[in-house]
């Protein structure tokens, strides 16, 4: 039978191709697509948990998502927090989203506090800022976009000159001084989210509790780093766990197409072949095991190339664009695997089944 199998997918070279290619953009659609979401949501996390404070204090009604509340709350909240029991440092940011280009959430920081929350940034060139029209950007931004020390960019309408250029993973990409982004966007004096350091982790929730009681206060939204983590997930982020179905639904759809179109159009030619078949006395079920093989056999291929496939276009695209996450892991190979070879069996089942159901005789007299 395998033989016989292997036979009939090299007799129709392009149609048996097509198949296997069209299995395999089911395959690296959904691990692209579906990388490129999980990166995005993990790298604002891991960067997030980077910048190393225990504790973050947004205004009243804030997203967990930072970076998407402007500054709405004066910046002195900051010298209330610092002073309760167990808070070692405070350090105010002013955020700013930014579609130009590309959707991303630029800092306005004061860097002496910043940095004592986990420790100095790590500069490859540079260094601290200089003037209030300097900025700081990381070594991922830097190598997509050609910059070194000296070189200048336009920023929210502003021209700024990199002053440094640091590691990444310590909240965003791009640093602006704290003053220099409040002028930019009319808000003087304000930030819109404060990271808290306290002197000991078991004291994290004592802290929370302490900025809860503070007169004025009670509203305010105050997250651990843990409680964060446990939030930044594809079904807590707006739209996006809709978005993975969809993608997941197209790709299944690609497969299921492609494969029932393949086997019925072969069931339809290999008619005759099928009533040799079954006056040699072969039954119903060895037909249909002869239809699912061949078409299991395809989607192994389909699935081969289209995880090959999936880690080259991850490779160009981070050449291409350095700044762009896409992970691509283990259970979402085993789940892209499932799918094809789960969409593939559905598109050959009524084929499968036709074929099964040929009279012998009929197919016999079949020209």
């Amino acid at each position: 039978m395998n033989k016989m199998i292997l036979a009939n997918l090299l007799h129709r070279p392009v149609r048996s191709l097509i198949s296997i290619v069209a299995i395999a953009v089911e395959v690296t659609l959904i691990l692209v697509i579906v990388g490129l979401s999980l990166g995005m949501l993990n790298d604002a996390k891991n960067r997030t948990v980077g910048i190393g404070a225990d504790l973050m204090v947004q205004p009243p009604g804030s997203s967990f998502l930072s970076g998407i509340s402007g500054a709405p709350v004066p910046a002195k909240v900051g010298e209330v927090i610092a002073k309760l029991p167990h808070v070692q440092v405070v350090s105010p940011v002013v955020t700013q989203l930014s579609t130009s280009g590309a959707l991303e959430v630029i800092y306005g920081i004061d860097i002496d506090s910043f940095q004592k929350l986990g420790g100095p940034f790590k500069f490859i060139e540079g260094g601290p800022f200089q003037g209030p029209n300097d900025i700081l950007v990381d070594d991922y931004f830097a190598a997509g976009k050609s910059l070194h020390v000296g070189s200048t960019m336009q920023l929210l309408n502003h021209t700024v000159r990199v002053a440094g250029i640091v590691q990444h993973g310590k909240g965003a990409r791009k640093f602006l001084p704290m003053a220099t982004l409040q002028d930019w966007t009319g808000s003087q004096g304000k930030a819109s989210i404060f990271y808290v350091k306290v002197d000991d982790p078991k004291n994290i929730s004592a802290v929370e509790d302490e900025i809860h009681n503070t007169p004025g206060m009670q509203q305010y939204v105050v997250r651990s780093m843990a409680e964060y983590l446990s939030l930044m997930t594809a079904g807590n982020l707006p739209g996006l766990s809709q978005f993975i179905t969809v993608v997941i639904g197209v790709a299944v759809v690609i497969g299921f197409i492609v494969i029932f179109q393949a086997m019925y159009t072969a069931v339809m030619e290999r008619t005759r072949e099928i009533g040799i078949l079954k006056s040699l006395g072969a039954s119903k079920l060895y037909i249909i095991n002869v239809i699912l093989r061949e078409t299991s056999l395809l989607a192994v291929f389909g699935i081969i190339l289209g995880v090959i496939a999936s880690f080259a276009v991850k490779h160009a695209l981070k050449l291409r664009f350095a700044t762009l996450p896409i992970d691509i892991n283990a259970d979402w190979i085993g789940y892209a695997i499932v799918i094809a070879l789960a969409g593939a069996m559905l598109g050959a089942i009524y084929p499968a089944l036709k074929a099964a159901q040929k009279d012998p005789i009929e197919a016999l007299a079949y020209e």
